[in-house]
């Protein structure tokens, strides 16, 4: 059962070092293999596989009356189970891509409203939604724009402030 328990805990240690050196044994083997295994070669599988190999047989020798030979063969499936799913959520969570972060230029054209009048010669406030949250931007207008106006972005100055025109309808 020393044995086997040494194997779990040696698979944990492996698990902690793969968040440290994630990706080396996939960068040493990955001109060898030209990506056959795909991640399967991974150390959080390695680290899985060894890991309920070894906890997989010391429960078994522990709650069982079989001997090492059985303890062993389900600790081997038990760790075969876990280094595949741990291949397969890996690979889920590598595909799981984010949208584009938002930019100022993705407000031209947008409309938005005034929170604060915007006079001719100076800034205002107007609220703008940008990636779906609504922002306040300093605003800049040719003409004076009133507060609660619908507007338009013609241009963004800089990352907080931009010029508006007020809609017509």
């Amino acid at each position: 059962m020393t044995f086997f328990l040494g194997l779990g805990i040696a698979g944990i240690v492996l698990l902690a070092f793969s968040l440290i050196f994630d990706g080396l044994l996939e960068g040493l083997l990955g001109g060898v293999t030209g990506g056959l295994f795909d991640g399967l070669l991974s150390l959080p599988v390695i680290a899985g596989f060894i890991s309920m190999l070894g906890f997989g047989g010391a429960i078994t020798l522990g709650a069982t009356s079989a001997g090492p030979f059985v303890a062993t063969l389900i600790g081997t499936a038990s760790g075969v189970a876990a280094a595949w799913l741990t291949w397969k959520l890996s690979k889920a969570l590598m595909r799981d891509q984010t949208h584009t972060t938002p930019r100022e230029s993705d407000l031209v054209g947008s409309s938005g409203s005034v929170v604060t009048a915007i006079p001719a010669a100076g800034y205002g406030e107007v609220l703008l939604n940008l990636g779906g949250q609504p922002v306040k931007y300093a605003a800049k207008s040719a003409t004076p724009v009133a507060r609660g106006t619908e507007i338009w972005v013609e241009e963004a100055l800089s990352t907080t402030s931009v010029a508006v025109r007020p809609v017509e309808r």
